[in-house]
């Protein structure tokens, strides 16, 4: 079986973070799982200019763009799908995700996305909600299950190793994997058979 490939985001820039520690253990779960190969993508690696362009049309052409902006774009269009790690920021996601995901229009178009959350009590569910509706506007496809962590400070240690509930934690990145699995081998096939059209 062809191999997917998995565009993992750590999508916070706050100092101190832990998304990238979350995103780690989430991509030892992907390559320990096998239907994957990965990219794991942090915005801290490639800074976006404040400024967005100006129309839909100048979104889409990223051939103007510096070599670093054009590498982002190329690896977010080569995946066949995304994980994304968010933290819950005053009851949403970050500013700097967003910003992320508004400097490129078509490359997740139909393409499946798993959300991992982490935050207080709720385990930033409201942040994970908020992207299921900005990823439908852009014909992705957010997929049913996700991984929530509340008080994820106490869940992993200064170096990202999950400390706390280990088994339930990989038994839900597994069943999330499966799904995702089968979400990304499906609509692959689907934009091969017929080129996907937003309307």
């Amino acid at each position: 079986m062809t191999k997917m490939k998995l565009a993992v985001i750590s999508g916070s820039l706050r100092e101190g973070r832990y998304g990238p520690g979350i995103a780690r253990w989430f991509s030892e779960q992907a390559s320990t799982h096998g239907l994957f190969d990965l990219d794991v993508i942090d915005p801290a690696d490639t800074p976006l200019p404040a400024a967005l362009p100006l129309s839909p049309m100048e979104l889409a052409d990223v051939s103007g763009r510096p070599e670093e902006l054009r590498r982002l774009a190329d690896r977010l269009e080569r995946a066949d799908a995304f994980a994304v790690v968010t933290p819950e920021y005053n009851h949403s996601f970050p500013a700097a995700l967003k910003h992320l995901i508004d400097w490129h229009l078509t490359q997740w178009q139909a393409k499946p996305v798993a959300l991992i959350s982490y935050g207080g009590q709720g385990g930033g569910i409201r942040a994970a909600e908020h992207l299921r509706q900005v990823f439908g506007e852009l014909h992705a496809v957010p997929i049913r299950n996700w991984i929530s962590f509340d008080q994820h400070w106490t869940r992993f240690d200064t170096d990202g190793r999950l400390i706390r509930d280990v088994e339930g934690a990989e038994a839900a990145a597994k069943a999330l994997l499966d799904q995702l699995g089968w979400w990304s081998t499906a609509l692959c096939r689907a934009r091969l058979a017929v080129p996907y059209q937003a309307a």
